[in-house]
């Protein structure tokens, strides 16, 4: 299976409008990978909370339009990153958008953990409630979205249903990156999963970025690494080897706690 990261960066001088243009050329690039993975809320920047309301977007919205064609184009599973969406009955979200080979909408994920504390994407958007994951002919994809990498029971719960390789876009700050590749890796090997971590570049809002894409593979060895800057990071990688992992090592069988008792 061929999976492409593409590690932007926001400028804050380009557009919306062209940067969705620009990423939809990069993605049509792609074509012959599987799987094309884009960054967290790319079209604002992360960080950029005074244009989350500005720049809030329908579902099916321009991105959706733009990004439906591009992995049509390309015939490929694009996860579209994420953008901020807006819900007609109810608040902002920060929501994942998964299609498919033929352009079709195959999953949106919106994002449960939300950074910021008391301030920023915390008390600007609603969490999500709902664990998402969707299946491709290779694998079963578990979706999950930045800040999430620091909650090992939203993968614990994605694996109960089915995932075997986690895919998380992200706007991730540089003064963090250790914990950025640390997470990446403890989420792997806990999970016996493929975890595919796609990045940005550059400033955003001000908040330097960690860059730094990685593709980690069941036994937490990293398979591949983006720099700081601008790239699309390429891998080859076995889908099979999650169930191998499991069945050579099965120490998921051996959970004890958050197991739901047997009735009977």
């Amino acid at each position: 299976m061929r999976a492409s990261l593409i590690q932007i960066a926001v400028d804050e001088g380009e557009s919306v409008a062209s940067r969705r243009r620009r990423v939809g050329a990069l993605v049509r690039d792609q074509a012959g990978a599987d799987l094309v993975v884009l960054p967290e809320l790319w079209t604002t920047g992360a960080f950029a909370y005074k244009e989350f309301a500005n720049e809030a977007e329908p579902l099916e919205g321009p991105t959706y339009e733009v990004m439906a064609k591009a992995a049509s184009d390309a015939g490929v599973w694009l996860h579209a990153g994420s953008i901020p969406e807006r819900d007609p009955d109810g608040p902002l979200y920060n929501t994942s958008l998964l299609f498919s080979p033929s352009g079709d909408l195959a999953a949106a994920y919106r994002k449960i953990h939300r950074f910021g504390f008391d301030k920023g994407e915390a008390v600007l958007m609603g969490a999500g409630r709902e664990l998402v994951t969707a299946r491709l002919p290779e694998t079963t994809l578990g979706l999950a979205t930045c800040y999430d990498l620091r909650f090992p029971e939203l993968f614990r719960g994605l694996v109960d249903a089915g995932a075997e390789t986690l895919v998380l876009p992200a706007g991730w700050p540089e003064r963090r990156r250790a914990h950025w590749t640390l997470l990446a890796q403890a989420r792997a090997v806990e999970n016996q999963a493929f975890v595919l971590a796609c990045g940005t570049a550059g400033t955003h809002a001000g908040v330097p970025q960690a860059g730094h894409s990685i593709v980690v593979d069941p036994w937490g060895e990293v398979l591949a690494e983006a720099g700081e800057g601008e790239e699309i990071l390429t891998v080859d990688f076995d889908a099979g080897k999650v169930p191998m992992t499991r069945e050579l090592f099965p120490a998921l069988k051996d959970r004890v706690l958050g197991i739901q008792p047997s009735r009977g």
